[in-house]
């Protein structure tokens, strides 16, 4: 979005007013967005969540979860999270909703999708949805991973279950 602030790597894209943020001291943009960079790299709270844990290889379920600390004291960061292992959307979300809450945040699933992860090409393709959750806007979970994996061709369609 032309005139966003934008705070460092592995910022998802937010509408306005919520501001991007990552690596302390990586702090550009608006006024608003500094502030609440400042106070949120002060807490510290959110900041120990990786925003993306995914497996390494194949093609499995994923969640996009919104992240803040605890009683909304601080701005959100949406994070992926995606396993082979689950054989539910929810299985993901209950798991990764239990740790979060372990390091004093709270968290609401976005929706979800599917990821097929081809290391060797260095390949990520997000699609489809979740019965349960419903479709996670795709264009934001592809940030987030292009953030984490720079060398890899990302995309994204919502075509597909």
């Amino acid at each position: 979005m032309a005139g966003d602030g934008v705070i460092g790597r592995g910022a998802a894209q937010f509408p306005p007013p919520y501001c991007h943020w990552a690596e302390a001291g990586d702090v550009t943009g608006s006024p608003w967005c500094r502030k609440m960079a400042a106070e949120q790299l002060s807490s510290g709270q959110s900041r120990q969540i990786p925003a993306v844990d995914i497996d390494p290889d194949g093609v499995f379920k994923y969640v996009l979860i919104r992240v803040r600390p605890a009683a909304g004291a601080g701005p959100a960061r949406d994070i992926v999270r995606g396993y082979a292992w689950a054989e539910y959307h929810a299985d993901i979300y209950d798991k990764t909703a239990a740790e979060i809450e372990k390091q004093g945040c709270e968290c609401q699933c976005l929706g979800g999708g599917r990821i097929s992860h081809q290391s060797k090409e260095k390949k990520i393709h997000v699609y489809g949805y979740s019965v349960g959750f419903g479709r996670a806007k795709h264009s934001v979970s592809t940030k987030i991973l292009k953030a984490e994996y720079p060398d890899y061709e990302v995309t994204w369609a919502d075509e597909g279950y």
